[in-house]
């Protein structure tokens, strides 16, 4: 379907206003659905006039999916302002840095770990490790360029140094999976990644992990640039294509969603063999939330009842892309440590939005505080989520207010109890 098409559907109908959290934060029209729908109705005209303009406004979306996901007509928002994007970098350019990023880096895994490993030592002298439970830190030094954010550490060692690289056959379960722990669980939250590699074993559920996968390509995605994705896919499938496996396992929402529904479509215009794998990968694609629930059947007899209060926030991919929303709580209530505790409205984005929260942080944090306002009103010890990139925004707003909840992912939680 054209772009052209896609559009038409849209009636106009205001509806997505209420889902919208940055129209709910910033109150304008532009930043609403409807708004964006319409500059693309024009963007031919619109570019010619003021490219850099079309350019922030169209960059002022979390594409966290909640109109795409409550829109009465299915307009597909997300691919529209998707394409709109691709066709404005393609005008303007990209930038010199963010070519170097997604051209060059982010599809060659160990230069960015040679990058890493000299950098490391520094975050130490530069980030100061504020010693609270969320594990983040503050860059006083780097206030210009960092602002007051509080962010995680880089892990001492990525996880393709701790395990390197993995490859166990089928056990009791008959299945094998291919477990693509994406950037933050390879560099950041590498805990989040042994335990889903815990989990896998304690089930005998097969495992091949590559030493050298690169990033899943959303970073280049949603900046619009299709030649870093193209490059970051086919890396990949370069990879999975030498190995056997049932299913693609992720514990992070948004590279699922980039496997499963972006993949296939973004290597159109590679050719027909890469697009043919493309498609048989992304169809086998699945959070580890589902797959632990849904294939493997984990289910808790009762709802727990222990002495850790733990809420659970819902990431918007997971949900709103993915359809996981139960199974996140079934992994909670295994833990009989734990008490699910619902929070208001738990689908409400956080704020993140990748690489929103770089470029438009006080928005950004303006909506984190309303998540930050619902986590503490529940008097939970923890917070769950299945999307590192949300936990990282959570650690942030609540490091920020000097709040003593925890954030994990619902895999830490499920793993503790093996």
């Amino acid at each position: 379907m054209v772009l052209d098409d896609k559009l038409a559907s849209c009636m106009k109908c205001g509806f997505c206003q209420a889902f919208c959290p940055v129209f709910d934060t910033t109150g304008k029209e532009g930043d609403v659905t409807r708004g964006k729908n319409a500059l693309v109705e024009n963007l031919a005209h619109l570019i010619i006039q003021d490219p850099e303009a079309v350019n922030e406004k169209l960059s002022r979306c979390l594409l966290c999916g909640g109109c795409q996901f409550s829109c009465p007509s299915g307009v597909p928002t997300l691919e529209i302002f998707m394409e709109a994007r691709a066709i404005v970098t393609a005008y303007l350019g990209l930038s010199p840095v963010k070519k170097a990023i997604f051209r060059k880096l982010l599809p060659n895994p160990r230069v960015v770990d040679t990058l890493l490993r000299a950098g490391s030592p520094f975050q130490k002298l530069l980030l100061k490790d504020e010693q609270n439970p969320q594990k983040t830190a503050c860059a006083p030094l780097l206030k210009s360029l960092f602002g007051d954010r509080h962010m995680p550490l880089l892990a001492d060692k990525p996880l393709r140094s701790k395990v390197g690289k993995v490859d166990r056959p089928a056990g009791k379960s008959g299945l094998r999976v291919a477990f693509f722990p994406g950037c933050m669980g390879d560099k950041i939250y590498t805990g989040v990644s042994e335990a889903c590699l815990k989990v896998f074993e304690h089930h005998g559920v097969g495992v091949f992990l590559s030493d050298n996968f690169a990033c899943c390509g959303i970073p280049a995605l949603v900046s619009g640039d299709r030649e870093g994705v193209e490059k970051m896919i086919e890396h990949n499938l370069g990879i999975l294509s030498r190995t056997h496996f049932d299913y693609i396992v992720t514990p992070c929402s948004s590279c699922t969603m980039t496997i499963k529904e972006y993949w296939p479509e973004m290597s159109r215009n590679l050719p027909a063999s890469v697009q043919e794998t493309a498609k048989k990968f992304g169809a086998k694609a699945i959070d580890v939330n589902a797959f632990l629930v849904d294939v493997l059947g984990v289910h808790p007899e009762d709802p727990a009842k222990g002495g850790l209060k733990v809420t659970y926030h819902e990431s918007c991919h997971l949900k709103k892309s993915l359809g996981v929303s139960k199974q996140p709580r079934e992994l909670i209530n295994m833990n009989k440590n734990c008490e699910l505790v619902e929070m208001v409205e738990p689908d409400r984005c956080c704020g993140c939005g990748g690489s929103f929260t770089l470029t438009h942080y006080d928005i950004s944090q303006q909506i984190g505080q309303k998540k930050r306002d619902s986590i503490v009103a529940t008097g939970a010890d923890v917070v769950a989520t299945g999307c590192p990139a949300c936990m990282m925004q959570l650690s942030d707003m609540l490091a920020r207010n000097g709040d003593r909840v925890r954030v994990r992912h619902t895999i830490e939680l499920y793993a503790d109890t093996l």
